[in-house]
């Protein structure tokens, strides 16, 4: 097996399973859904890609899975931004856990103290998930980013 293989991605957008979704909804009670599909959307209020949840206000209890390509960083900065901004009271993330990524050390880990950043809670997903419609388990590791 190549490296190759590890890291391709026939699709950037994984749809969450929804029992895992209402596990995480039954503690946090979302909102909004600021990245979504008509046809993946968890919550009844979303946006969808014309919509641009990076352009809207994520007031409440946002839900974010983004597409898993390079544009991460940029969902990560905005839901940090809007609970900063007092808008979110909490925004939630499903991500690949790419620990050696720019935004996971931006948004998520302190290397100074060697831990979460201040404000930031980490869930660490035991096994593969297995997305809505895949047919076998995520090719990578997933985390649950809290903020």
């Amino acid at each position: 097996m190549t490296h190759e293989v590890l890291f391709r991605a026939d699709s950037q957008e994984w749809a969450t399973p929804q029992a895992l979704f209402q596990a995480l909804d039954d503690e946090f009670d979302f909102t909004v859904d600021v990245c979504a599909t008509a046809e993946n959307a968890k919550c009844a209020r979303y946006y969808d890609q014309a919509m641009d949840g990076l352009a809207q206000p994520w007031d409440g209890r946002a839900w974010c899975n983004p597409p898993y390509g390079r544009v991460v960083g940029d969902w990560m900065a905005k839901g940090v931004a809007e609970r900063a901004a007092g808008t979110c009271t909490r925004a939630v993330f499903l991500l690949p856990a790419r620990t050696d990524t720019r935004w996971f050390h931006t948004y998520c880990w302190d290397r100074t103290s060697h831990e979460a950043r201040s404000g930031v809670r980490l869930r660490f997903w035991k096994g593969r998930i297995r997305f809505e419609g895949a047919e076998a388990g995520a090719p990578f590791p997933s985390l649950v980013i809290i903020v």
